[in-house]
């Protein structure tokens, strides 16, 4: 049976085929301002400064961002070499990993 956490990758990978993620500090910024992302993701092992950048641009805007995983997972899960960050832009996708983190919907 899958772990939680295997479907999690599993939903990310799906939601990056559908075009619902952007990775990487740059781009998630980016997509952050336009008002995209519903869901920020940030690596665990991503550096103090990188995680304190996502944690007050999402506090800033009411958007809900997690510390889940390392880079060489998040990267892998959405085929993709290592990644610190993930923006997940519909709410439906990001509800459902939400609810896999077992942490409050949106």
């Amino acid at each position: 049976m899958k772990t939680n956490e295997d479907k999690i990758y599993s939903f990310l990978g799906l939601a990056t085929r559908a075009g619902k993620v952007v990775s990487g500090d740059d781009s998630t910024l980016l997509e952050l301002k336009k008002g995209n992302i519903k869901l920020i993701i940030v690596a665990e092992d991503a550096s103090e400064n990188t995680k304190k950048l996502f944690k007050d641009k999402a506090s800033y805007r009411n958007i809900p961002h997690v510390y889940f995983s390392n880079k060489l997972q998040l990267g892998y899960a959405i085929g993709k070499a290592p990644r610190a960050t993930l923006g997940v832009k519909d709410i439906n996708f990001a509800n459902k990993i939400l609810e896999l983190m077992e942490v409050p919907k949106i």
